[in-house]
């Protein structure tokens, strides 16, 4: 078949393309256009569906509107103490320090948040926050930042394609010229010609069969950058929520927000006791997320498991009144997917892949990547978050670091002359090489890999893992990616999922390899990184990031960089935190 004929390009120009439609995406295309120049957004699904709006709990930031002695300082120490100190200390002093500036932005610009009786934006209590720091609308915090956000771009006439998927960024001279990508409807393909690029495409949560991702979290643009040449960090620190629904089957990992705790659930096991004492009796269910979805899985080890693997979660003293005035969504969920009232029962609940505190590798100041010319921002990019990442940072993260690769994406592109474009071959090699599913007759099904994908992942790389465990799952994904070299996809390119996803898998491959890689060689345990074989955590460990590279065969190269450490001003912060240094303390 010769796809050049078959198959137009249509060609299109930006100063620069965001490549993402949630909270970071957003935000960032606000910043490029604020700067003057013209900005495309493309978002692999409609817009408003974005994944953001699965955020539920709130947004931290240091307000003191209802805890007077909450400061910045105190919100960097839960932050850095949370990431177990292998944060990168400049990304976590530029969140604290300017979220709250984000959030009254936000609400300038028609955020509704919940109110104190004095009619300051309302703050609620999260795990392993020191204060009632997270900034909330009910237990739906991520739609109305979304909706907000929608409404600022659109007011300013941003160009969005939604529904397109890019597969390829191109580079001349070393630096971003382009990216291809198509339509979903109906395969349509589109270059964008581009100075600088935007990556805030999310996490890679369809990696494992038990999520609170939806179907478009398949780490797109993870697997771009280090196609491109940038730099991984933290891969292995994958989080597992504590509690996503376990019952029924259909809906199994479905969020169950940090909110119901914050707002004083209990976690009961099987025999009716309330068992995180057991585990952090300082913070019981408000512990940080590590320790609580640990300690649920260990219940569930020692026989004192729900009916179907998981806790209990009560919030009935709470009252009908309080729930449905605070948590509204989450009875609405309970009621139609489980036929449980939460004002009057327990939820099962059990620990579900939540979020990546991995990904790119950025400068905190710019958020510009290895690649010049590629930004990323939000769970996309590595280092604000270390090995754990404390709730309702993440909204945060978007608000503040949209911003910023905004900004440095728009510097960047203002500076830089026009590349020249992309050529006929560079993207005739990408279209033959996306189009292979459709031409191969037998072969693989893509669903069935995805399945067995998932199946490994959270087999041999979930929760709690092993060196042994971790090398059989090496050595059986690299037989699934030989496998996914021959994949065979019946239909065309018209609506046609299979192809899609044939297409998500390159992705995921890549990255479960990396985050396999990155498990086997940190050698211990640190914060959402639990190895059985080497439960402590090691004070070798203590001050460095596990990195992977590609090379230009498509190989990848594990590695190790040193923590960014704190300055003096910022190590005076952390001081109070026990008197211990930075180099081998436990954290949370």
């Amino acid at each position: 078949m010769n796809a050049a004929r078959k198959y137009a390009v249509e060609s299109l120009s930006y100063d620069v393309l965001v490549i993402g439609a949630g909270g970071a995406g957003l935000r960032a295309a606000v910043a490029i256009s604020d700067a003057g120049l013209s900005v495309g957004v493309v978002s692999k699904s409609l817009l408003g569906k974005a994944h953001t709006v699965m955020a539920e709990g709130g947004v931290a930031a240091a307000m003191a509107h209802v805890d007077a002695d909450d400061n910045w300082e105190v919100h960097f120490r839960d932050t850095m103490k949370s990431g177990h100190f292998i944060n990168n200390a400049r990304m976590v002093e530029l969140l604290t320090t300017e979220a709250p500036e984000r959030v009254l932005e936000l609400e300038s610009w028609g955020a509704v948040f919940d109110r104190t009786p004095e009619g300051d934006i309302m703050q609620r209590a999260f795990g392993a926050h020191s204060y009632r720091r997270l900034c909330h609308v009910g237990d739906h915090t991520g739609k109305e930042l979304l909706r907000t956000l929608q409404n600022r771009v659109t007011h300013l006439g941003v160009t969005f394609y939604p529904e397109v998927i890019v597969t390829r960024l191109f580079l001349i001279d070393g630096r971003i010229a382009g990216a291809l990508a198509y339509q979903r409807r109906d395969g349509h393909f589109l270059l964008f010609q581009t100075r600088a690029v935007v990556l805030a495409t999310g996490g890679w949560g369809r990696l494992y069969a038990t999520s609170s991702n939806s179907w478009e979290s398949t780490g797109d643009g993870t697997a771009l950058a280090v196609t491109a040449g940038a730099t991984l960090s933290d891969m292995e620190m994958v989080q597992f929520h504590p509690t996503g629904m376990v019952w029924p089957p259909g809906v199994r990992g479905l969020l169950v927000t940090e909110g119901v705790r914050g707002e004083g659930g209990v976690l009961v096991n099987a025999e009716g006791r309330r068992f995180m004492a057991d585990y952090d009796a300082e913070r019981m269910e408000l512990s940080s997320r590590d320790v609580v979805a640990r300690a649920i899985y260990r219940e569930v080890q020692a026989g004192r498991g729900t009916p179907h693997g998981g806790a209990w979660l009560d919030i009935t003293a709470r009252g009908s009144d309080f729930i449905n005035r605070k948590l509204p969504s989450m009875r609405a969920q309970f009621l139609a997917l489980a036929d449980v009232d939460i004002t009057r029962q327990p939820m099962e609940v059990a620990p579900t892949c939540h979020y990546m505190m991995g990904g790119v590798r950025v400068d905190p100041d710019t958020c510009t990547t290895a690649v010049p010319g590629l930004f990323a921002a939000g769970e996309v990019a590595a280092g604000l978050h270390g090995a754990n990442r404390l709730g309702g940072n993440s909204l945060a993260d978007l608000l503040v670091f949209g911003k910023r690769s905004g900004e440095g994406a728009a510097a960047f592109a203002r500076q830089a002359p026009s590349p020249p474009a992309v050529s006929t071959r560079q993207v005739q090699a990408e279209i033959d090489r996306v189009l292979k599913p459709l031409e191969r007759v037998d072969g693989p099904s893509p669903y069935q890999l995805h399945s067995d994908l998932q199946q490994l992942m959270s087999h041999h790389a979930g929760l709690a893992r092993t060196g042994s465990a971790l090398s059989e799952g090496l050595y059986h994904l690299l037989e699934l990616r030989e496998q996914a070299r021959h994949l065979a996809v019946p239909g065309g390119t018209l609506y046609n999922p299979g192809w899609n996803l044939a297409l998500d898998l390159d992705a995921l491959l890549l990255l479960g390899e990396a985050i396999i890689d990155s498990a086997l060689e940190r050698t211990e345990s640190r914060g959402a990184h639990f190895r059985e074989d080497c439960p402590a955590e090691d004070p070798a460990w203590a001050q460095v990031n596990v990195v992977i590279t590609q090379d230009e065969e498509g190989a990848l190269h594990v590695g190790t960089a040193p923590v960014v450490p704190p300055g003096p001003r910022l190590q005076h912060i952390l001081s109070p935190l026990d008197g211990q240094s930075t180099a081998g303390r436990t954290g949370s």
